[in-house]
């Protein structure tokens, strides 16, 4: 990174600590429980301000920074029922005391949630997104693009409008780096380690808080996080009945229904929560249709000591086939070309979740959970294969024997060739347990905590009909492979606070992950995978806090990371896949006052044998990643909050960062001679990393009709730096940067006869850029001149490598379009 940058960075930090300087007071005091016994780590906090504190180990609390004026003071802690205090504030206050009474419902957020989840203690980089930021950001869109606007967040979509397919990376990191969980349960699909938010349309609306920690965060189950976590929680107990219907429409028919309602807690400590919902769009691009379903069920009991709560969710997604992308050459004529017309060209896949969560409070100190699960899933994705259809590719009938099929004779001549189409199935389910115990008393919080799960998938695929059916049967299935998989980890992690200043944490994890794979796959190979793996994952670091404003940190983490399906099966002959290995270093400041907030965190991720993409993918468009012995991830994250009047707020974010490449083999195939040209490259950036990624939020929010409504006025900005599509660091295949803006309309009634009608109305790229947010890309060699492999087919291009093509996919997203929301709160 350039030293300018660091010393624009050094002044910014500087002249936001002067800022602070000008609050002229301070307020201290004591939170203890009914017994008058000290709550350690209790959050005191000036209610619609940054300003906050945390108890020390005597339960005492100090807010620096304090504006005069009249101000409403909050102190809870979990498991207490929280405590609002409003005081007129013209001098420093030295005995604002709190007592804090136990909850009547002191189980109402689970074990296993809260345990997962990085706290102000916790040394590492994340960032909370509650309920208020969800609900403002989630128009029918999938969850990538409502987390698009957090911290070194980069989305895309493959049908340009943000519904249907969705993607997202975290520091350049893909979804197979990103651990997802929802209430602490394992989310990334086991073989792929891949997320799929289509499968579950809407999830955003059921969620209390989603949190994001970036880099290798806190252990947890599933897929390790190399990248980033994301733990979604949608088990809190909301007290009180509602009902709430959003009905939502915009470019590109897109429409969007959904119901959610509760009961609210009954006096028997019953409480059921609902939610029915329906999305559907006909895409950006050409027919990258979409047709959308999903419920979420809540059935707990809350008592004073032990919860049980039941919860099932599910979605049914029907989207017509956009993973192709779009040519180059069509981008200035034809950007939402899709080579795809066959009517029922399409991906249907249905998956269904169920959690039982039991929370027990052992005593004052000591909480213990224990998490089931089970998802099923079942789908296909089917083609026609052939002449008649995809006529703007050039295409060609398949072989009989690419399908263990035989050659007919008709009328004398030999028939090798076939039209058909074909579906391709998954039929997979996984299964298992989560537990935690927590302890938390005087200085130290620990957790205990691990999981068990076990994965079966069925892969086959089906010719459903055949021009000529040569010797197949109906349904005929050409290959069929099952995947299984186990997976088991247990660790321990606390929270020492050694002194008044100084935090120490420790965490340590060990897994074992077992995959075996057998059967005949889609090319007829015969797979035979079994491996074991087993990883120790240790974690450490410390939090300083040089006053109740201010702290900073620094971690050290180790993580690993086994390949997946694909790693496995996509290798070059003789090529085996290595698990990889990170070390992270993080660092960081943290600071708030009444006015501003900040956050700097300058991290350092050390790979060995990353799975680095190739920009290539298979023929279903899954990513294909191969080894690299060194290479790295390094730069700074930059957060800012500034509340510029009571009514005009600024947040903003900025990702400056190098990720590289120190030496790779590079495989080029052949097509000619056959086989592979091997080529060494040194220093080149890792695909799909930019080197900045930024973004804000300028929002004005303003009271209407007698302070009974609101009007917010929101300017929404990211900007993505350029990226390489591949690792050869070629400006042949490298993504522009972009700059896009959304302005964001809400207005809140309140006096209507119902809690609440709130009108949304977003225009999403209002400056109306015409840019590409991913793509794939395959290069080859072709050396006779007889023919040209870019003849007849618009993907394929010459380049300037010596007898060398490319063949790329992009993926364009949508020019100015617009959502309107209708949202009544009952």
């Amino acid at each position: 990174m350039r030293i300018s940058t660091f010393k624009s960075i050094l002044t910014f930090i500087i002249v936001i600590l002067q800022f602070s300087l000008s609050a002229q007071h301070s307020i201290s005091g004591k939170v203890t429980d009914t017994q008058e016994r000290p709550l350690i780590g209790a959050t005191v906090y000036i209610k619609g301000t940054y300003t906050g504190a945390s108890t020390n180990i005597d339960g005492q609390y100090t807010i620096k920074s304090v504006p005069e004026g009249k101000l409403t003071i909050v102190a809870s802690y979990l498991g207490y029922q929280l405590i609002e205090k409003t005081i007129s504030v013209k001098k420093a206050i030295s005995n604002l005391n709190f007592e804090l009474k136990v909850s009547a419902v002191s189980m109402e957020k689970d074990v296993v949630v809260t345990a997962n989840k990085a706290t102000i203690q916790t040394p590492i980089a994340f960032q909370d997104l509650d309920s208020t930021y969800l609900s403002e950001n989630n128009i029918g869109v999938d969850l990538p693009y409502i987390l698009q606007n957090a911290t070194s967040v980069v989305a895309s979509s493959d049908a340009g409008n943000g519904v249907g397919y969705t993607s997202m990376r975290i520091r350049g990191s893909d979804a197979t780096r990103i651990n997802v969980t929802i209430n602490g349960v394992p989310f990334n699909d086991p073989e792929s380690q891949g997320t799929f938010f289509v499968n579950l349309p809407d999830i955003a609306t059921s969620a209390n808080d989603i949190q994001i920690q970036r880099g290798v965060g806190t252990s947890t189950n599933g897929a390790g996080a190399f990248g980033a976590s994301v733990n979604i929680n949608t088990t809190d107990l909301i007290k009180e009945a509602y009902g709430k219907y959003t009905l939502g429409m915009g470019s590109f028919n897109t429409l969007r229904n959904s119901l959610s309602f509760g009961t609210g807690l009954t006096e028997n400590g019953f409480a059921f929560d609902g939610r029915l919902s329906m999305i559907s769009s006909d895409g950006y691009i050409d027919r990258a249709t979409a047709d959308l379903k999903s419920y979420y069920a809540k059935a707990g009991y809350y008592g004073k000591r032990f919860s049980a709560k039941f919860i099932t969710f599910g979605g049914n997604e029907k989207t017509y086939q956009s993973w192709n992308g779009v040519p180059q050459e069509y981008l200035d004529t034809n950007r939402t070309f899709n080579p795809y017309d066959y009517k029922d060209q399409v991906d249907n896949y249905s998956q269904t979740h169920y959690q039982l969560h039991l929370n027990y409070a052992i005593n004052d100190h000591w909480k213990a959970s224990v998490s089931g699960f089970y998802i099923l899933g079942k789908g296909y994705y089917e083609e026609y294969k052939g002449t008649d259809y995809n006529t703007l590719l050039e295409g060609s009938r398949e072989d009989f024997t690419d399908y263990g099929l035989s050659p007919i004779i008709i009328g004398g001549d030999t028939i090798t060739e076939t039209n058909l189409i074909r579906r391709r199935w998954l039929d997979n389910n996984f299964g298992g347990m989560v537990f935690n115990v927590t302890y938390s008393k005087n200085a130290i919080k620990g957790v205990i905590g691990g999981g068990y799960n076990q994965y079966s998938g069925d892969h086959f695929g089906e010719i459903i009909w055949a021009e000529y059916a040569s010797n197949s049967q109906k349904d005929h299935r050409y290959y069929d492979n099952t995947g299984d998989k186990t997976d088991w980890n247990v660790y321990g992690k606390v929270n020492w606070q050694t002194t008044e200043k100084i935090n120490v944490f420790a965490d340590l994890q060990l897994r074992q992950v077992g995959y075996k794979v057998s059967g005949i796959d889609n090319d007829l190979r015969t797979l035979n995978i079994d491996t074991t793996l087993i990883f120790f994952n240790p974690k450490a670091g410390i939090t300083y806090a040089f006053n109740n404003e201010s702290q900073s940190y620094f971690s050290v983490a180790v993580a690993n990371h086994e390949p997946n399906r694909n790693d496995y099966i996509d290798a070059p002959p003789g090529v085996t896949p290595k698990h990889e290995t990170l070390i992270d270093f993080e660092g960081g400041y943290r600071y708030a006052n009444n006015k501003w907030a900040f956050n700097g965190n300058l991290y350092y991720m050390a790979y060995d044998n990353q799975l680095v993409l190739t920009g290539a993918v298979n023929d279903v468009g899954g990513a294909i990643r191969q080894n690299v012995d060194q290479s790295f991830r390094r730069g700074i994250e930059i957060e800012l909050g500034y509340r510029i009047t009571p009514k005009l707020s600024l947040s903003a974010n900025g990702t400056f960062s190098q990720n590289k490449i120190n030496s790779f083999t590079r495989f080029t195939d052949d097509w000619f001679n056959g086989g592979q040209i091997k080529t060494e490259l040194t220093n080149t950036d890792i695909a799909f990393s930019p080197n900045i990624i930024a973004g804000g939020i300028l929002s004005y929010k303003t009271p209407m009709f007698n302070k009974k409504d609101e009007l917010e006025v929101a300017l929404i900005s990211r900007y993505v730096g350029s990226q390489y599509i591949d690792n050869t660091q070629s400006d042949e295949r490298k993504l522009d940067a972009y700059f896009t803006s959304d302005i964001r309309l809400q207005y809140s009634l309140n006096d209507f006869g119902l809690n609440k009608i709130n009108i949304n109305f977003t225009v999403r790229n209002f400056t109306n850029l015409l840019y590409v947010s991913n793509a794939w890309a395959y290069t080859f060699v072709y050396p006779d001149s007889s023919w040209d492999p870019s003849d007849g087919n618009p993907y394929v291009q010459k380049n300037s490598e010596p007898n060398g093509y490319q063949m790329v996919g992009l993926f364009p997203q949508a020019g100015t379009n617009f959502m309107l929301g209708l949202t009544l709160d009952f």
